[in-house]
């Protein structure tokens, strides 16, 4: 279940350009957050920035009972947030959101994120205990913006990253990674996390290779409990569709569930 939390920052820390990733104390969160959900944070005081933001659990540390995020800033909301000091006190909502199924059948998993989609990808890997064989796909814009490889090495059996520009790994696309390592390898489930076009890529792979997929969507969202409308997805409904709550009804999807446009 979701509280209001007024949760301790203990470190923030700037890991690429426009990137940053925070450390809350939080107790609650620490025991109660799965993979794929996240928090929604209200970054500033006042008028500046009214809409809270949604941002992935990146990881957490139970026994210290900390939890990380890691965010891009995009807007002021952000700006304000990337502006917080260690010590600063900060109102969240958390957590929240449809968890990514880590069950105990899925022996072979892999997971596969662009950008700051990676994010929720590393708890989910640090949580599949289950799991006897795990690999990560990561594409980035270019080696700058590489983030998070220590944590994605330790916590993946494998770990393939892919650069736009090719100053790092694979040139091209992530999914051109994916597709490669199907020719040799079988895997029980895929989760994907990032830009539209990079999900439907892995969406039509996992299809062609009849394996189970889940998706994690990013959307605007106002406030992140199902009570407006900002975060609408179209989402299957016998041979129709409807429309679904992100941040109630997901993030995290089946693939088979979204429409995706």
């Amino acid at each position: 279940m979701s509280r209001v939390l007024n949760e301790e920052i203990q470190s923030i820390d700037k890991i690429a350009p426009g990137i940053f990733k925070i450390t809350f104390i939080s107790e609650y969160v620490a025991q109660n957050a799965r993979p794929g959900q996240f928090i929604n944070v209200k970054c500033a005081e006042g008028l500046n920035a009214l809409l809270r933001r949604p941002i992935s659990i990146c990881s957490v540390v139970r026994d210290k009972s900390t939890f990380d995020i890691v965010f891009q800033i995009k807007g002021i909301g952000t700006e304000y947030l990337s502006q917080r000091n260690t010590g600063d006190r900060v109102d969240i909502i958390a957590p929240l959101g449809k968890p990514f199924d880590i069950s105990e059948g899925y022996k072979k998993i892999a997971v596969v994120g662009g950008g700051i989609g990676i994010f929720p990808l590393l708890y989910l890997l640090q949580q599949s205990g289950q799991a006897e064989r795990k690999a990560a796909f990561l594409g980035f814009r270019s080696k700058g913006f590489i983030v998070l490889r220590d944590k994605f090495g330790k916590a993946s059996d494998t770990l393939n990253i892919s650069t736009d520009d090719g100053s790092e790994g694979h040139k091209g696309l992530v999914t051109g990674l994916l597709e490669k390592d199907l020719e040799a390898n079988r895997y029980d489930v895929i989760y994907t996390c990032g830009p539209t076009p990079m999900i439907k890529g892995v969406v039509e792979i996992a299809k062609r290779n009849n394996i189970k997929c889940q998706v994690s969507l990013e959307q605007r969202m106002g406030c992140g409990i199902g009570a407006c409308l900002v975060c609408a997805c179209k989402t299957k409904h016998g041979d129709d569709w409807q429309y679904s709550h992100v941040c109630k009804d997901g993030p995290v999807f089946w693939a088979d569930e979204v429409v995706l446009d």
